[in-house]
C-alpha cells in the first residue's frame, strides 16, 4: 500500500495543487485569515478553513455564550455559558484540526 499523500488540514497537498496551481497548498498554509464573529456561521467557517489547510485564524467576538446559543451553535456545551464565545470556538476548532492555530479575541 503506498503511502498516503500529505494533508494540509483535511486536503492533501497534492489535490491543492492539482486544482489551484502548484504552490497552492503553501499559500493557503501559510496564508492568515480573519474571521468576526465566532456564532453558529462563524464558528463552522472557522472550522473549514483550518480544514482547507489554513494554519493561522484570528476569530473575533465580542459575545459570551449565552443558554440560548446551545440550540444553534453546536460546538458550544451548558459548561461554556458565560464564556467568551472566540476563546471556546478557537479551542474547540483548534482539537479537531492537527496544527492549527486559533487566536480567539474578546473585546
Amino acid at each position: 500500500m503506498a503511502d498516503a499523500p500529505p494533508l494540509v488540514g483535511f486536503v492533501d497537498r497534492i489535490g491543492l495543487d492539482a486544482l489551484y496551481g502548484c504552490g497552492a497548498a503553501d499559500a493557503v498554509s501559510s496564508a492568515r485569515a480573519l474571521v468576526v464573529g465566532a456564532g453558529g456561521v462563524g464558528c463552522e467557517l472557522v472550522k473549514n478553513l483550518g480544514c482547507a489547510g489554513f494554519s493561522h485564524i484570528t476569530l473575533i467576538d465580542l459575545d459570551t455564550m449565552d443558554v440560548s446559543n446551545l440550540n444553534r451553535q453546536f460546538r458550544f456545551r451548558r459548561a461554556h455559558v458565560h464564556r467568551a464565545k472566540a476563546e471556546v470556538a478557537a479551542r474547540a476548532v483548534e482539537s479537531m484540526v492537527e496544527g492549527l492555530e486559533v487566536e480567539g479575541l474578546v473585546g
